[in-house]
């Protein structure tokens, strides 16, 4: 099974992993979002980025390994 596929199939089962793994990188797009100095909307949103992955790593920490 390729990595796409078992990701996808974690994403479906509620799985920890995968939806950790997309937590983080909504929280590392909003840090680089509010960091970079050349899109004013990307500044704007930034906020709630971060916010929307750190709110769902903690629920989804509580998710079934």
């Amino acid at each position: 099974m390729t990595f796409l596929a078992s990701f996808a199939s974690g994403l479906l089962r509620l799985r920890r992993g995968p939806w950790e793994m997309l937590a983080t990188f909504l929280i590392a797009l909003g840090v680089v979002m509010l960091m970079q100095p050349f899109f004013l909307w990307a500044y704007t949103w930034s906020f709630l980025v971060t916010l929307v992955g750190t709110v769902m790593f903690i629920i989804v920490s509580h998710f079934p390994e």
